[in-house]
């Protein structure tokens, strides 16, 4: 049987969770989330006991892989609403740099012109040195997603470590030409 899938998840007061069918939404200080869970999933909300359940109907494979799945997202919901989720990057390279207008973030990074990626809705955004941008939302995935694609502008490149890079990011450098040798 399932280890992590049946155990409840339990929510803080202050998060109201909503129940209608196979739609779920969770909502917070930090944000409100919705979710459409699989039909073979069942879900049961505790107000009394502030907790929600997630149970499949059979040990299937399908049923089990979307049990697990199903309660991470639903997890991952309400911590998001209550803490909101974050991600850092770095930008590194001489003359490259980050900045935000509106809902607009621009990057120099030694390209001709100067990209500019719309920031989405639900996804906050602040820049604050030149070098660092922070990503944030209640939604892990489009925090993710989001960091992702800012990263994809100029990935950190093996020789100088030039690029946009994740805080703490590991880049594994290379060594250059061997002048002088045959």
């Amino acid at each position: 049987m399932s280890r992590i899938g049946n155990k409840p998840i339990s929510f803080p007061a202050e998060v109201t969770v909503a129940l209608a069918g196979q739609e779920i939404s969770v909502k917070g200080a930090k944000g409100d989330l919705k979710l459409t869970a699989h039909p073979n999933m069942v879900l049961a909300v505790n107000d009394a006991d502030r907790v929600i359940t997630v149970s499949r109907p059979n040990d299937l494979r399908e049923n089990r892989a979307l049990h697990g799945l199903t309660r991470s997202l639903i997890q991952n919901m309400v911590d998001g609403v209550v803490k909101q989720f974050e991600r850092r990057l770095t930008v590194v390279g001489v003359g490259y740099n980050a900045s935000l207008a509106g809902n607009k973030l621009s990057l120099q990074v030694g390209f001709a012109n100067t990209v500019v990626l719309e920031v989405p809705a639900g996804v906050d955004v602040e820049v604050p040195a030149p070098t660092s941008v922070i990503v944030r939302s209640a939604d892990k995935q489009a925090v993710g997603q989001f960091a992702a694609n800012v990263r994809q502008v100029r990935p950190p490149e093996p020789y100088k470590g030039k690029g946009i890079r994740y805080e703490n990011e590991q880049v594994r450098r290379k060594s250059g030409k061997a002048f002088g040798s045959k």
